[in-house]
């Protein structure tokens, strides 16, 4: 329950809520949803930058591994060369084996698999509609062309605008990998987002909150001069980061940890880091305190459920969920006098009366 409710909060922070979110011109989710959705899935790593950056077919390989269940099976390291411009040892050779066993994607003549080369909207189009449970024994005829129709008939080109032929970058990666979440399967009839953990809102639209559910670690409590690295289980620079649910960057995450301490959540499977600069004041929204615990408060009608805390800066601290509730009660592990970092909501009232309710912690 604890990581649902932090799940729940998190998403809010980057703006992905079960609420039907923000429209764009042509009708559809606005692209800074999509982008929070597909990096939250954990298709795609690192959805903040380049995304007018072409994608290799080695690279698209890897997101539809990354957009399936093969993905739980995924070796980090390839012992079989499949073709023969992808070595075991290249950085997707993994990946290129599953989708070319699958037959989600083809070669060349000549046993090539030509990984450099961008990836167009036709040969992306095979992949996801194999994703769906489509297979050459659904078209007939020019199969190319069937499938072009297929992948137009499930809308997956929504705000997708480029020819069977062009090429995609990022931004249309994301953007096709959105529509494949929301598109029925062929089997089931259910969005294939449902197979991976997200959930579909009433509205149709995706919203990943199982997924972030699931996978969420933390909190973490990273002293200051330490390397971010020693905390999180996959590349940090390859990561996307958020800062105080702002949209970040590695090397700004690292120049805080240098004079700060610094809580984080992650998503390994999605390559997420959320982190909140402890005793940074924000406006409002989600914050970290460190201090040590100067009170806990009682409700006079019940003695056994805290409902609030101070630490030594002298500020009040709510306690609303049974699970902090029970964290700082006498069955708990806190007590007065014990260093810990708090993670709180800050917010305002009309009067402009500042409150912090507790959602998480860090014991020093």
């Amino acid at each position: 329950m604890r990581h649902r409710e932090l799940a729940a909060a998190l998403a809010v922070a980057m703006g992905v809520t079960a609420a039907v979110p923000m429209a764009s011109q042509a009708g559809g989710s606005s692209m800074d949803y999509r982008k929070k959705v597909i990096g939250v899935s954990g298709i795609m790593n690192n959805v903040n930058t380049g995304l007018e950056e072409y994608v290799t077919r080695a690279e698209f390989a890897n997101m539809l591994v990354q957009a399936s269940t093969c993905r739980d099976f995924l070796p980090t390291v390839s012992n079989v060369s499949v073709y023969a411009d992808v070595p075991a040892t290249a950085q997707y050779a993994s990946s290129v084996r599953i989708v070319a066993e699958q037959k989600w994607m083809v070669g060349y003549l000549g046993g090539l698999f030509k990984p450099d080369q961008p990836v167009t909207l036709q040969e992306a189009a095979r992949g996801v509609l194999a994703l769906l449970g489509y297979t050459n024994e659904d078209f007939s005829g020019n199969l190319t062309n069937a499938r072009m129709a297929k992948f137009y008939a499930l809308e997956l080109n929504d705000e997708l605008e480029r020819h069977p032929s062009e090429i995609l970058n990022r931004s249309d990666c994301i953007t096709l990998f959105y529509n494949l979440l929301k598109a029925e399967t062929k089997t089931t009839g259910k969005a294939y987002g449902t197979i991976l953990g997200c959930e579909i809102n009433a509205d149709g639209e995706v919203n990943p909150m199982g997924l972030a559910d699931t996978n969420l670690k933390g909190p973490k409590l990273v002293p200051k001069g330490r390397q971010l690295g020693d905390y999180v289980p996959f590349n940090v620079q390859q990561a996307s980061i958020y800062v105080n649910g702002e949209a970040s960057s590695y090397e700004s995450l690292k120049s805080f940890i240098e004079n700060n301490y610094v809580v984080i959540y992650y998503n390994q499977k999605a390559k997420t880091i959320w982190a909140y600069i402890a005793d940074e004041d924000v406006q409002s929204g989600r914050c970290a305190v460190r201090g040590m615990v100067e009170n806990i408060y009682y409700n006079s009608s019940d003695v056994m459920t805290p409902t609030a805390i101070t630490l030594n800066n002298g500020q009040e601290y709510k306690l609303t969920s049974s699970e902090m509730q029970f964290a700082f009660s006498v069955y708990g592990s806190l007590r007065v006098g014990d260093r810990v970092t708090l993670i709180c909501e800050k917010s305002e009232n009309a009067n402009g009366d500042v409150s912090y309710t507790v959602v998480d912690y860090v014991e020093d």
